[in-house]
């Protein structure tokens, strides 16, 4: 099956050059001239590459970034940007995208960067393929991740999109201190510093659904000024 590649980029002339090389490489492409359906297309379809514009009508390219690593996406970035940008550079690459190609870039160099996200992206995904199982059962639960269900005694119980994503990755490494900031990267892809609340909010409502008295936990275990580690009991 051939990778999918996301090019959001206004300049028509561009997109059509980068359109011609990389589908003579092989790849499938999809197009967006602004920030907002940019965010749109990242969002709700899989793409194995973003090539993103930091100037975009609408949204900039950074704001473009950040929502998408909010929104849990994952997929490889690569900017592009002005020379001008060098600021920007940084800042994006602190934002979340993985790599950056300045404007006017040599073709050579572009599609070598295209290729090594992509084989990043290939090694991450086979990686964790190989590290997770299809189901897992610990205390009175069972977690099929093939249906995205987890019961109790049989019972369902409700989680959200990202408690499931969050509870996987714990039962993937089931006995590890994990730091949160580990779980805002592997689990809700933030890159760089970041100061919130949300692994801390996640944790206690998936607390709340595995054990009755969630300020006892004996599965997710605080580790004071780190993290927290899922004990298999």
């Amino acid at each position: 099956m051939n990778e999918s590649i996301l090019i959001v980029e206004d300049e028509q002339e561009l997109c059509l050059t980068l359109g011609d090389r990389l589908r003579n490489e092989g790849y499938v492409l999809d197009f967006a001239a602004d920030g907002n359906t940019g965010l749109e297309k990242a969002i709700k379809q899989p793409f194995d590459l973003i090539i993103l514009d930091i100037m975009l009508p609408v949204r900039s390219g950074l704001d473009v970034c950040v929502d998408i690593r909010r929104a849990g996406v994952d997929t490889p970035v690569l900017l592009l940007t002005a020379r001008s940008q060098t600021v920007d550079k940084v800042v994006g690459l602190k934002l979340g995208a993985d790599d950056y190609v300045t404007k006017p870039f040599d073709t050579m160099e572009f599609i070598a960067r295209v290729e090594a996200l992509l084989r990043r992206g290939r090694i991450k995904r086979e990686l964790t393929q190989s590290k997770r199982k299809d189901r897992y059962r610990f205390g009175q639960f069972d977690l099929d991740v093939r249906r995205s269900q987890l019961t109790c005694r049989g019972e369902p119980v409700y989680l959200t999109a990202r408690e499931f994503q969050l509870l996987c990755y714990f039962l993937e490494h089931s006995g590890e201190t994990l730091s949160r900031e580990e779980l805002l990267r592997e689990v809700w892809g933030y890159r760089g510093p970041t100061f919130t609340r949300t692994v801390d909010v996640h944790v206690a409502s998936l607390r709340q659904k595995l054990e009755p008295d969630s300020s006892k936990s004996t599965m997710i275990i605080t580790i004071p000024g780190i993290g927290y580690s899922f004990q298999d009991t």
